[in-house]
């Protein structure tokens, strides 16, 4: 059951391994295409007037990128912006200076928006040191435009008065490369960052290789045979990312761009697209130390370098396009979803928690399910599931049920087995019980016999005893007779082999048989016999001699347990217990029958009280007779408790009522 309830969870991991592929594909795919779309804007869409129409009938309007709010299927997208050469930044969102805003048909309210939603884009980016301060940018340009002039005097009077010696000196000054304003955006991505603390105070869920991930599949993964991993790879393979893709474009371009004259060679030289007189770089993904994503890229527009992109809220983002594909799935219902960023936690959406997050680090963990990397340039990204308990599919109630079945099958026949195991013992030490019983019931009276016979045979008793002796004779002759025959009975029960002859008796002629048997046996005891018999016409049908021994064996009963009773007196009656049945009791007025033994009695075997210190004699074995022999009689036997002593009853199914024949003189 173990086995097969391991190896229905071992293929439930890979169904939900194959859900995960499934979603984070589907995922990947989404951000891919919306990279994609982000990749066919021109390089003037970046501006708020764009050239648009065939180029026979060009005209100005406003650029799609400078609507408001921005239009984008981006999720969380805050807006668009451009960093010119000089380090300036600007947005679609705001006209260029020099003209009202009515003549672009934006009103004043309006415009005051867009200016507050330009300046938070400014502020981001210069918190995260990518552009200058205001101030600073002007100064910054005003220096730049102050050596360009420099530059070009100091051009001019070499080229009048050359030296010799400043040759290769002007030569190494031209092949140096001067530092770009864009220098901050190109050391975003130059290497795996390290989380600032400010990016950490963002992520209270730490790092990915602090979770407490639980890698026994992955641990049996790796050690299955490929047949059986099939899709099971922790990590899928990185699609080809979109730098890989435009590399892939002949390599003239790059030669193009490094012969061009004038123009240096950048690392991204390889990866430009040429439009017209544009060359327009691949996207790139980073994270800024205040939370928000940066898509950017680089142009080169005559031969000078623009950085265009966009700000993206993180929340926002994870949850629409992230999230939301996974909240559609059933893998929302067991699996968590973490997303990393180079490693460090940014979010994390439990199962059946709704649209929060996960604020913990203490609530993460788990067995690893999938995890993946995004594609270039999301290749930061990485999708990671995890599952805290594995649902074993539908077998697993089979085999749940079938290992409960097996337990109770076990449990019950190990209790049938105890419970057999102790009637066992008990019979077998009844049947000592039994033996000693028989073998004391047996010698008593034989050695009484063989002592009244031998003072008898010798002549010592006198002419007075001698009928008292023979009395004593015939009555424990009699007594060993019903404990034989009791013995046989009994082995002819057991081996059912025992034959009744069941005939209608009238109850009076059935009484008027056994009383002189009776009348005997409890006057030698000392007894009184008290006949009540108040319906003697009725008729049973019985074996008149089973009959015999039942009534016999009840009455030895009865001067057995109330030989000390004060009233020295059996009880015997027959009388209608109801209109179809005849009850035959016989009472005595010992101490009764405790409660806890009223069911026992009529057990084969059982005598109560201890062996070594009952003072009643008996073999165990006549009142199991009595039920038994009623059984067969088609009749009942039960016991109640008088005061004093007990009544044992026999009742038997009643026949039709003889009328009594008239007296005859």
């Amino acid at each position: 059951v173990r086995q097969a309830y391991s190896q229905l969870k071992w293929e439930a991991f890979h169904q939900d391994q194959a859900l995960a592929e499934e979603l984070a594909a589907r995922i990947n795919g989404r951000l891919t295409g919306l990279i994609r779309a982000e990749e066919e804007r021109s390089f003037q869409d970046y501006g708020f007037l764009a050239v648009t129409g065939d180029p026979s009938a060009t005209f100005l309007q406003r650029s799609p990128l400078a609507a408001f709010p921005a239009k984008s299927d981006i999720p969380g997208l805050l807006g668009y912006f451009q960093v010119d050469p000089e380090g300036a930044l600007t947005t679609p969102l705001l006209p260029p200076p020099g003209k009202p805003a009515a003549a672009y048909g934006l009103s004043g309210t309006e415009l005051q928006k867009r200016a507050a939603l330009a300046e938070r884009i400014r502020s981001i980016l210069s918190r995260n040191r990518l552009v200058a301060q205001p101030s600073v940018a002007a100064g910054k340009q005003q220096q730049a435009a102050r050596a360009r002039r420099e530059e070009h005097k100091e051009r001019a009077s070499s080229a009048q008065v050359p030296r010799a010696d400043e040759g290769a000196s002007q030569e190494t000054a031209a092949k140096r490369p001067r530092p770009s304003a864009q220098a901050a955006f190109d050391r975003l991505n130059a290497s795996r960052p390290t989380p600032t603390l400010e990016k950490q105070r963002k992520s209270a869920l730490g790092r990915v290789e602090d979770l407490n991930l639980d890698l026994r599949f992955q641990d049996k993964l790796a050690k299955a045979p490929p047949a059986t991993r099939g899709l099971a790879s922790t990590a899928a393979p990185r699609q080809p990312s979109l730098d890989n893709e435009l590399r892939a474009e002949p390599k003239r371009q790059a030669a193009s761009v490094a012969a061009a004259p004038g123009r240096q060679t950048s690392p991204d030289a390889r990866a430009r697209v040429h439009i017209f007189d544009n060359e327009l770089g691949p996207y790139e993904l980073s994270l800024l130390d205040s939370g928000q994503f940066v898509l950017f890229r680089n142009v080169w527009h005559h031969g000078q370098r623009y950085v265009q992109g966009a700000l993206i809220e993180q929340k926002p983002f994870l949850q629409q396009s992230v999230e939301s594909l996974f909240r559609e799935t059933n893998l929302s219902r067991i699996t968590d979803l973490v997303v990393a960023y180079h490693g460090m936690v940014l979010a994390a959406f439990g199962a059946q928690q709704g649209r929060e997050y996960l604020t913990s680090a203490q609530k993460l963990g788990g067995a690893l399910l999938y995890r993946r990397g995004l594609a270039a340039p999301l290749s930061a990204l990485e999708l990671i599931f995890t599952v805290k308990q594995l649902p074993v599919g539908p077998g697993g109630r089979v085999v749940g049920w079938t290992a409960v079945t097996l337990t109770l099958v076990l449990t019950g026949g190990f209790y049938l087995m105890y419970r057999a195991a102790l009637r066992q013992i008990a019979l077998t030490r009844q049947q000592q019980d039994f033996v000693s019983a028989v073998s004391h019931e047996l010698k008593t009276p034989l050695t009484s016999i063989r002592l009244y016979g031998e003072m008898l045979k010798e002549g010592w008793a006198t002419e007075e005893r001698r009928q008292t002796y023979y009395d004593y004779i015939c009555a424990e002759s009699e007594r060993l007779t019903r404990l034989i025959e009791n013995v046989l009975q009994l082995a002819r029960l057991t081996r059912n082999e025992l034959r009744v002859e069941l005939k209608p008796v009238p109850v009076g002629e059935l009484m008027e048989g056994l009383r002189p048997k009776i009348a005997t046996q409890i006057e030698r005891a000392g007894f009184e016999l008290r006949l009540d018999c108040p319906a003697p016409n009725a008729v049973v049908r019985v074996d008149q001699d089973f009959f015999a021994q039942l009534l016999i064996n009840l009455v030895d009963n009865a001067l057995k347990f109330s030989r000390d009773a004060e009233c020295r007196a059996v009880e015997i009656g027959c009388r209608m217990a109801d209109a179809h049945n005849v009850r035959f009791s016989v009472r005595d007025y010992g101490p009764g029958i405790p409660s806890d033994q009223m069911k026992k009695i009529f057990r084969l075997f059982y005598r109560s009280g201890n062996e070594l210190t009952r003072e009643t004699v008996g073999t165990g074995i006549g009142l199991a007779l009595v039920r038994q022999l009623t059984l067969t009689m088609n009749g009942r036997v039960d016991v109640v408790n008088r005061d004093p002593g007990a009544e044992l009853r026999l009742t038997f199914p009643a026949g039709p009522i003889e009328p009594r024949p008239p007296h005859t003189p």
